[in-house]
């Protein structure tokens, strides 16, 4: 589609936004005197829609985590609007996308789509052709929140663009169901595309209800992937071998139990063997025996005494260490020999307080973090240490029934100095950002929301080869408009429905992340949708429309965006059987895009796939506590290559999973 008919379908859709809002309005004054029905999270579904929030965010839960068999944390949030995988099948090479920032086919990250593990922030800068930008098994996970623009980000980093990815690892209580005493799961997942086979095992303890323990093994293999065509994907890659453990330990105490300690160790990693130094299978630099280890620690303190609602402080120390060793096979490229290193410690001080001024609700979130990170120096990829600190404060202020306003602000500042010449120059930053977004909602459940937000993404340790990008940071403002509908006995008895529609306008300028662009300005559309019936039939529905231009930075011709997303949608229809039964097939479709850019001419066809999912979990007899889960992804083995991807996706693929809590 032409940039002209982006637009225009974008401003039809708005005015159509438009006059929903207007009829919302006309419909709360009939419905004034009937009383706030309260803020509605539907749940029926495969998954929940948002629609108490005027953050774009969407959430997949453990029961999501565990039916969609991924095999990435990349492919678990694939269907969520806006957010679009880089080559998302296997870990190395891969990343994620949203609204067209993040990863990309070169780099594994651009810096402006944020990632944290159990709240440690972790990312590898603009690592050249390797991809790093998360790397760990899906098998480690209780719940994955995708922030999608800047407006929500502000209490988690600075210079986010395309949005926050945040997990969180599963705790002993998950797997004890509370209970006192000792809790085994066994899980083992079979996959015929590539003949994959995973095993995750979990031992929980709870000696008591304050004292809750976890221990996670996986390991993950799979053999080369075959397309829709029967045509081997990246089979220089080799096989993956990736095995992955978790710690987890929480104990609360105090007289009114108060207070708890939490902590949490995870690292995965991968031994590649004779492949390819630019894992997006572009450029034929050469191979490389490529060690990959990544790991993730977290200890949290926090205190929230029974009755003094101004006091719930969280004290946390993260670190996160993510190492990429590369050998040579034969050594005559010194890039090939680069060995990356980076570690980042954050310690950092949040409190949150709920207080009263008159009319108006306040729950204030405040915070101080001191951040560190050390980047070991390689080929092409100097070293160095980036110390930061940064203040912020967030403030949900809920104004009588219907009217929130949120302020936002965050202000950082660093210190870079080069581990080696003659990249070791020191320099210093700082940035002030913030947002504000305003939500009104009606007694009807209809709601109406807007926001506006700037951030700065502040010089990496990346960049200290170019003296003139440590002075520049690249500068970010979005504004966003949307709706929002959740209610029950909508069309019958029982049933519930949710909508949400935002679009969203995002401008970025002095780019340095991008070789010759000046400014990139982006514009979309994202939609979501929820509806379940008392019988147990339930609708998800997510669509993502987008465009974006780039202006060239020595001629200022503008041209399409190269990152800009295809225009997409995913359809899901399932039915419930109580709590044994669960059915459901899923369509996701993108639509051919056409981009005139600064490189030429790229041309991805459009696509749909069908997918098909079921879920037994029996609750009594002697498979109570058993899971059994059998998908068949690609049903019609479709040959298909997704915009943005350097390779094609995987044809037809069984998957089954067995899991047992004993």
């Amino acid at each position: 589609m032409s940039r002209h008919k982006h637009r225009t379908a974008l401003r039809a859709t708005t005015s159509l936004l438009t006059l929903s809002l207007f009829a919302s309005q006309a419909i709360a004054q009939d419905t004034a005197d009937a009383g706030f029905l309260g803020t509605l999270l539907l749940g029926e579904s495969k998954r929940d829609v948002q629609t108490d929030t005027a953050v774009a965010e969407t959430v997949v839960d453990a029961g999501e985590i565990a039916d969609r068999q991924a095999g990435t944390i990349a492919e678990l949030v694939d269907s969520v609007p806006g957010v679009t995988l880089v080559n998302g099948a296997t870990a190395s090479g891969s990343g994620i996308n949203i609204r067209g920032f993040g990863a990309n086919g070169t780099y594994g990250t651009d810096q402006k789509v944020l990632i944290q593990i159990d709240g440690a922030t972790r990312g590898s800068e603009e690592l050249y052709r390797i991809g790093n930008q998360l790397f760990t098994d899906p098998f480690l996970y209780r719940e994955v929140s995708v922030i999608r623009g800047t407006v929500g980000s502000f209490e988690y980093g600075s210079g986010v663009v395309g949005g926050v990815v945040r997990l969180e690892t599963k705790n002993g209580s998950d797997v004890t169901n509370g209970e006192l005493g000792f809790a085994l799961r066994q899980t083992i997942e079979a996959t015929s595309n590539g003949d994959g086979l995973t095993s995750s095992t979990i031992l929980a303890w709870q000696p008591s209800e304050d004292t809750e323990f976890l221990a996670n093994y996986t390991r993950r293999t799979q053999g080369v992937m075959t397309d829709g065509d029967g045509n081997q994907i990246n089979p220089a890659g080799g096989d993956v071998d990736d095995p992955s453990w978790l710690l987890k330990a929480k104990h609360t105490f105090g007289s009114n139990r108060d207070m708890s300690l939490t902590f949490s160790l995870s690292e995965t990693s991968s031994d590649q063997r004779d492949v390819p130094y630019d894992s997006f299978g572009n450029v034929n630099f050469g191979n490389v025996d490529r060690l990959t280890q990544t790991r993730t620690g977290t200890l949290s303190y926090n205190y929230n005494p029974v009755g003094n609602d101004l006091i719930d402080l969280t004290v946390a120390l993260t670190y996160a260490d993510e190492v990429i060793d590369n050998t040579a096979i034969i050594p005559s490229f010194p890039l090939l020999d680069a060995d990356h290193q980076y570690e980042t410690t954050t310690l950092s001080f949040k409190n949150t307080a709920l207080f009263d001024t008159g009319v108006i609700n306040h729950n204030l979130r405040a915070g101080v973090e001191f951040i560190r990170r050390e980047r070991l120096d390689a080929s092409s990829a100097p070293g160095g240490i980036d110390n930061r600190v940064a203040v912020f404060l967030v403030n949900d202020m809920k104004i009588g029934d219907f009217w929130t306003v949120t302020p936002a602000v965050r202000y950082e500042m660093s210190d870079i100095e080069g581990s080696t010449a003659p990249n070791n120059g020191t320099y210093q930053n700082d940035a002030l950002m913030g947002g504000i977004s305003v939500r009104r909602e009606w007694a009807s459940g209809f709601a109406a929301f807007a926001s506006a937000a700037y951030t700065e993404s502040l010089p990496i340790i990346d960049d200290l080869s170019n003296p003139a990008f440590m002075t520049q940071s690249e500068k970010a403002r979005s504004f966003e408009i949307g709706a929002s509908y959740a209610s029950q006995d909508v069309f019958g008895e029982g049933d519930a429905l949710a909508l949400k529609i935002n679009a969203y306008q995002t401008h970025l300028w002095d780019v340095t992340s991008y070789f010759g662009v000046d400014r990139v300005e982006n514009t979309g559309l994202e939609f979501e949708a929820s509806y379940s019936t008392e019988p147990g039939y339930y609708l998800d529905f997510n669509a993502n429309i987008a465009s974006g231009d780039e202006t060239a930075l020595l001629t200022g011709v503008v041209t399409d965006w190269d990152n800009t997303p295809a225009n997409s949608l995913g359809l899901t229809i399932g039915k419930k059987f109580g709590e044994e039964l669960d059915l459901s097939w899923e369509m996701v479709a993108n639509k051919e895009i056409t981009l005139n850019t600064s490189g030429g001419v790229v041309n991805a066809p459009g696509f749909v796939v069908h997918n098909l999912r079921a879920t037994y979990a029996p609750q009594q007899g002697v498979l109570e506590g058993t899971e059994i889960r059998l998908g068949i992804e690609n049903v019609l083995d479709t040959q298909f290559t997704p915009h943005l991807s350097t390779r094609p996706s995987a044809g037809r693929n069984f998957k089954l999973t067995l899991a047992k809590t004993f």
